[in-house]
C-alpha cells in the first residue's frame, strides 16, 4: 500500500526541514512526498532539493503559482500515484516514527476508505512545549452536525474517495478541509477508523485557527459547508463546535 504524503508551500524555509525529516524517520518506506510549491521567493526551494538524494527517488517537487492553500493541495493529489493520500502541512511534523506504520496497518486490517487520529498543538517557536491536545473519536452517523469531525492533519484517504467524490472546493477558503471530511464521511458515509494514538505536532498558527478573523470566517464556511452537502444542522453549531475547543485550551493553559 504505496501512502502518498502531499506538502503545501510558500516561503517554508524555517520549517519544512522539521516535516521531511519526520517523514525520513518513518519506518514504513512505501511511500511518495509531493511538495507543492507556490513559488516561494525564500530558500524553500533549496530546502527541498537539499533533500531529494536522501528520498531516493521518492521526493516530487513542483512549483507554480496557485489560487492559494488548498489550490495547492488539488494540485498536489492530481500528481499522487499512491492508493492512499494525506497531507502534512510545511509546519507539521509526524509525532513518531511508526505514524506510517500505523496508517497502513489499520487500513490494511480494517479495510476502511479513511482514518484519522489524535493531533498535538506546539508553540511555533518551542516545538517541546505542547499546548493543547485533540482527541478524537469514532465517527457515528449524525456526528458532525453535533461539532465532531477528525483533526484534518490527521486524515488520510484512498485515492479512489478523492476520484470519486473530488477535492477540496477551494470557494470554502479557511474550511475546505471541513467541508471535505463532511462530504466523505457524513454525507457519502466511506468507511472510516478512528485511531487512538497521536499522528501529528501542529504549530500553532496556522491558516484556519491562527487568527480571529479567520475563526469567524471558518465558522460561516462551515454552515455553508452544511448547506452545501444539504445536511441540517442547528444555527448553535458553532457554539457547539467551539466551546470544547474553548474548554480544552483553558485546561491546557492552567496546567502549562
Amino acid at each position: 500500500m504505496k501512502i502518498s504524503i502531499i506538502t503545501a508551500t510558500y516561503n517554508s524555509a524555517s520549517t519544512l526541514g522539521d516535516t521531511l525529516d519526520s517523514i525520513l524517520r518513518q519506518t514504513y518506506q512505501d511511500y511518495e512526498v509531493i511538495i507543492q510549491d507556490g513559488m516561494s521567493t525564500d530558500d524553500t526551494l533549496a530546502i527541498a532539493r537539499s533533500y531529494e538524494s536522501r528520498f531516493d527517488g521518492r521526493l516530487k517537487i513542483f512549483s507554480e503559482k496557485d489560487d492559494g492553500l488548498y489550490d495547492a493541495m488539488n494540485r498536489g493529489i492530481s500528481h499522487a500515484t499512491g492508493d492512499v493520500i494525506g497531507i502534512l502541512n510545511s509546519d507539521d511534523f509526524y509525532a513518531d516514527n511508526e505514524v506510517l506504520q500505523i496508517i497502513h496497518d489499520t487500513m490494511a486490517t480494517e479495510q476502511v476508505d479513511c482514518i484519522y487520529g489524535n493531533l498535538k498543538y506546539v508553540r511555533h517557536n518551542d516545538t517541546s512545549k505542547v499546548t493543547r491536545t485533540w482527541t478524537g473519536s469514532q465517527f457515528v452517523p449524525g456526528a458532525f452536525q453535533h461539532g465532531w469531525h477528525p483533526a484534518h492533519p490527521t486524515f488520510y484517504a484512498k485515492r479512489e474517495c478523492f476520484s470519486k467524490y473530488g477535492g477540496f472546493d477551494t470557494s470554502f477558503a479557511v474550511s475546505a478541509d471541513f467541508e471535505l471530511m463532511l462530504r466523505f464521511i457524513e454525507k457519502h458515509r466511506i468507511t472510516n477508523k478512528y485511531i487512538d494514538h497521536c499522528l501529528v505536532m501542529m504549530r500553532e498558527g496556522g491558516e484556519s485557527n491562527g487568527k480571529l478573523s479567520n475563526i469567524i470566517k471558518g465558522n460561516r464556511n462551515i454552515m455553508r459547508a452544511f448547506r452545501k452537502n444539504g445536511i441540517s444542522v442547528s444555527m448553535f453549531y458553532p457554539v457547539k463546535r467551539l466551546l470544547p475547543k474553548v474548554i480544552d485550551r483553558l485546561r491546557n493553559t492552567i496546567h502549562s
